[in-house]
């Protein structure tokens, strides 16, 4: 159908793009939080195949320690149970299996033995190679053979394993490398024997080799972060940090070190058994790895039930300047020792850290923060005058209690309207003091879905109002990031994954659409328009590829009803000139629409030649980008040949 411009609402947009009249935007503006939610690490980023892989799993939600391994057989040909028998004098728990059948007697064809299902189904695929790791002992010289098997019980790849000990005292590391002959998204691992005797397990493991860099990152969804070009990244949480109880937050000293020896813990906010294999030194180096910088988020003594007073914090004090030395401290010295023993003796670029998570309670709910806070910076800054101290409480509206250098601020609306409008929120902050770190934002309720276009246009709104606020707003994060399709504790999320496939949701393309803002140049400018659903904003900002200047202008429309706008640019220089205009719409048919495995591309961004009028259709999200001779690239949007030129 034909455009009707008399059916659409109209606007008009005045940039100013001289010099002078930008401010910076941080270089720390856009950036990504990672948290263990609906398995975003164990069973998703962190590449390990094997659910429980020390037989430690525990937990309200969890049956058993055994759980979710199956045994192959029934007895009286095999009996399996858990002792406490195992090398490790971390993670006590062993598996022992009693085989007590052989070829010529009751065992089944293939034998008996174990199985893991990993994290519902193990992604194996033809031709690639995975690391399958496993500490045995045997009462007898007991063959033992490890395997991946479809869904149809064909094996994929397998390894015999002979004679495996005569001596029940000594445990034995068996490493195989196996190759998959086909390819199966949701098979298993099986561990069988054929002959009789009692043979333990323990720390059983299985890698693909491909993970990023050897660094143990699932390589699809290590990508789609990778292509937001974050500037920094928080971790590990959230909530996770906290724990319902302190016994279950996260204890970064147990996530170091050798896998084998790590004990795991049941993140009990989140309800599921993590063996910490994304641990704090991961988290560390993912964050190098995206080029990014680490936001440590650490436990201050306080979880969703229980908390510290002044009297008894010290040693998470020291905890928390025990951490900022493993991450920077010299590889000669006590933590950095241990850093450097897991491969990385230069110290990462840890330059902020955050006192808890959402901890400082205005209703006197947990009214050691404020009390315990100060201790914590004192003592940091005393150590490490350079760290960057995040706290949990609100300045955005009213002068802190205490010093800090950036606040923590979450959005986390219920409705479109109110999600869009947020993008005012800040503009009274004061001017002064800790700036903002945008810690947590996302449309929840209704209207988001499970990540739907509306979602993302009301986010669009939002972080216009970021941009432009940008004085006082230093870290934008959405959150959450990842979660599995078969373990939705929440959301909207940003990436969407089960065992092989991933996609990107309409608030991830949205993302996208913002990740040149970092470091970028503010424009001042003048949307001049009746509707309250309408924003827009300028930028410009350096092209890494051939080093030009480029203009974009970003445009959001919640309404119904499609606008035209016109721009006018002022201040550029003489001598510009114009090429390479385009417009990048956010869009689809349906404001409910979401992206599926089924639809990964239903709602994306679609680049397009400029046009001789720009039109914003209802509820979308538009970039407009348009190369102006070697200093100015207005990319993107809706720039046209009409609009873009110099104004005389």
């Amino acid at each position: 159908m034909a455009f009707d411009p008399t059916e659409a609402q109209t606007a008009k947009l005045v940039i100013n793009a001289s010099r002078s009249s930008g401010k910076q935007i941080p270089d720390t503006f856009m950036g990504v939080f990672f948290e263990e939610i609906n398995h975003a690490g164990a069973g998703g980023l962190w590449a390990e195949l094997v659910n429980n892989r020390g037989f430690e799993a525990e937990g309200e939600k969890v049956p058993s320690s055994l759980h979710p391994w199956e045994v192959i057989g029934d007895k009286p040909a095999i009996v399996v149970s858990i002792d406490q028998t195992s090398v490790f004098q971390r993670n006590r728990n062993a598996l022992r299996m009693e085989v007590h059948c052989d070829r010529s007697s009751s065992c089944l064809p293939d034998g008996v033995g174990i199985s893991n299902p990993g994290f519902w189904g193990m992604n194996i695929e033809k031709g690639k190679k995975y690391k399958v790791v496993f500490y045995v002992r045997s009462t007898e010289g007991i063959d033992l053979k490890v395997s991946f098997v479809g869904t149809n019980g064909g094996k994929l790849a397998s390894s015999d394993i002979s004679g495996v000990g005569v001596n029940a005292s000594t445990w034995r590391r068996v490493e195989r490398v196996l190759e998959a002959t086909e390819t199966n998204h949701y098979s298993s691992l099986q561990i069988t024997a054929t002959r009789k005797g009692t043979v333990w397990l323990d720390q059983v493991s299985a890698m693909p080799l491909d993970t990023y860099k050897g660094h143990g990152f699932r390589m699809n969804l290590f990508q789609m972060v990778a292509e937001l070009k974050p500037r920094i990244f928080r971790f590990p949480g959230g909530c996770y940090v906290e724990g319902n109880v302190l016994k279950n937050a996260f204890q970064w000293k147990q996530t170091i070190g050798p896998w084998e020896n790590r004990p795991g813990h049941y993140g009990d906010v989140w309800d599921y058994w993590t063996d910490d294999g994304f641990g704090f030194f991961e988290g560390l180096q993912l964050a190098e790895d995206l080029n990014a910088l680490p936001i440590w988020v650490f436990n201050n003594g306080i979880s969703h039930s229980e908390q510290v007073n002044v009297s008894a914090i010290s040693p998470s004090v020291q905890d928390a300047l025990d951490g900022i030395e493993f991450a920077i401290g010299s590889p000669t010295s006590r933590w950095g020792s241990i850093r450097a023993s897991m491969g990385h003796p230069k110290p990462f670029d840890l330059r902020y850290v955050a006192v808890g998570n959402e901890d400082c309670d205005i209703d006197k709910l947990r009214p050691f923060y404020l009390e315990n806070y100060p201790i914590f910076y004192d003592s940091i800054k005393r150590a490490y005058p350079n760290i960057q101290i995040i706290t949990n409480c609100d300045a955005s509206k009213h002068q802190l209690p205490h010093p800090a250098d950036l606040y923590d601020y979450h959005q986390y609306p219920q409705t479109a309207e109110d999600m869009f409008h947020k993008a005012k929120e800040l503009d009274s902050s004061p001017r002064v003091g800790p700036k903002a770190f945008v810690s947590e934002y996302a449309l929840n309720g209704g209207d988001a879905g499970n990540g739907t276009l509306l979602a993302a246009v009301a986010e669009a709104g939002f972080l216009i109002g970021l941009e432009k606020n940008s004085d006082v707003v230093s870290m934008v994060n959405y959150a959450p990031l990842f979660v599995n399709a078969n373990n939705r504790s929440w959301t909207p999320d940003a990436i969407v994954f089960d065992s092989y496939q991933v996609y990107g949701t309409p608030s991830y393309w949205l993302i996208k659409l913002f990740k040149e803002s970092s470091g970028a140049t503010f424009l001042n400018s003048t949307l001049q328009t009746n509707s309250p659903t309408l924003a827009a904003s300028a930028i410009s900002w350096k092209s890494p590829v051939d080093g030009k200047s480029v203009l974009r202008i970003k445009v959001a429309n919640l309404d119904k009803k499609a606008v035209i706008i016109e721009i006018s640019i002022e201040g550029l220089e003489s001598s510009v000139s114009f090429s390479k205009l385009t417009k990048t719409v956010l869009t689809s048919s349906n404001p409910m629409d979401e992206n599926s495995f089924s639809e990964p591309n239903k709602v994306l961004i679609h680049i397009v030649n400029f046009l001789s009028f720009f039109k914003l259709v209802m509820l979308s999200t538009c970039l407009g980008e348009c190369l102006l001779c070697e200093q100015y690239m207005c990319n993107d949007v809706f720039c046209t040949r009409r609009w873009c030129r110099r104004k005389a």
